[in-house]
């Protein structure tokens, strides 16, 4: 298995050199194309997002959140991964399996009180290592610290959405 601890090491070294560097901007661009089906492209990457057949969509892809889920479950294992390999600490794999709880009517506005979105997301990380307790929690406090969508997820983020009106095309 791969060790990413120079490449750890190697990026360290960059963004303390070079603070003009550590600013790091993604951008996603997303269509409704069907009834709630969106194509988002992502540097040169597209995925779809739907919604399932009981809101009258396409089911063609997650929804929304189930890509934040999805975002979360992901960005933790790579932070294992590469905290592992920078900690010296054994890890033979890992797989995060999460669940997102929500009321809907908060999305449906029955409830202004109801969140829209989750209010609660729980899981497992599932470690194969020969590692102590101590290192693995070591581990863990480290990928909680230092984990990107944790980090978004848990800590309010500045949001600014402005409206840009296109004309409307003649029929």
């Amino acid at each position: 298995m791969k060790n990413f601890k120079k490449l750890f090491e190697h990026k360290q070294e960059i963004l303390r050199n070079r603070p003009d560097k550590t600013r790091v901007e993604v951008t996603a661009e997303s269509q409704l194309v069907e009834a709630f089906r969106s194509h988002v492209k992502v540097r040169d990457f597209e995925v779809i997002v739907d919604q399932p057949d009981n809101m009258d969509s396409t089911d063609r892809g997650p929804r929304p959140s189930e890509y934040v889920l999805a975002a979360l479950a992901a960005c933790h294992e790579v932070t294992y991964r590469l905290y592992a390999d920078a900690m010296d600490i054994a890890l033979d794999s890992v797989a995060v399996k999460v669940t997102g709880v929500s009321d809907a009517r908060g999305f449906f506005s029955l409830d202004d009180e109801t969140p829209a979105g989750f209010s609660e997301i729980y899981g497992t990380i599932a470690i194969e290592s020969s590692a102590s307790d101590d290192d693995i929690e070591r581990l863990r406090q480290a990928v909680n610290r230092h984990c990107p969508v944790l980090d978004d997820i848990r800590r309010p983020v500045s949001v600014d959405l402005t409206i840009e009106r296109i004309s409307a095309t003649a029929s």
